[in-house]
């Protein structure tokens, strides 16, 4: 926080409803001297004396202290925007979840078939061997999709994607 910042935006906004130091002091019940710490930079007003000059100025305590005014659609066009990632951002993780359940009950199904041929005796059959292997596909991916390591492969593939994008 830069407190010459904060103090000429007090100065700032003092002037703008036709304040003298004097009046401020007034208001706030303080010196006239302190009004003048506060604008200089050198002091800065209690936090219970921020919150009344942020109702009285009529704006946000984070403005006071930042030393300058947020625009409103700034802050609304920023909080679509966030909102809108995060939206794509849930959908994704949606989309990747559902991904991961489909492939985990093949799995699981590709297992009970192979158990099935086990307990028939049928084990050396060319489909136990493929709902075998699938079986263990399906665990090897849920281990990886599920391990820390998925967003950094989520990101090479996505690297990988736009590269060949590129050469097309």
């Amino acid at each position: 926080m830069d407190q010459i910042k904060t103090g000429s935006f007090i100065k700032e906004l003092r002037k703008e409803k036709g304040l003298t130091q004097e009046q401020l002091s007034e208001i706030f019940g303080v010196s006239r001297r302190t009004v003048s710490r506060w604008e200089t930079g050198s002091n800065l007003p209690d936090l219970d004396i921020l919150v009344e000059m942020a109702d009285y100025f009529d704006v946000e305590l984070r403005e006071l202290l930042d030393g300058e005014r947020k625009e409103k659609k700034m802050d609304s066009e920023l909080k679509k925007t966030v909102l809108q990632v995060a939206d794509y951002s849930n959908e994704q993780k949606r989309k990747l979840t559902k991904r991961i359940h489909i492939l985990f009950i093949a799995g699981l199904i590709a297992g009970i078939i192979y158990m099935v041929f086990i307990f028939t005796g049928n084990s050396d059959n060319c489909f136990a061997g493929m709902c075998q292997g699938f079986m263990f596909g399906m665990m090897i991916v849920g281990t990886v999709t599920t391990s820390r390591y998925a967003s950094k492969i989520h990101e090479k593939k996505l690297k990988l994607l736009r590269r060949l994008k590129k050469q097309s």
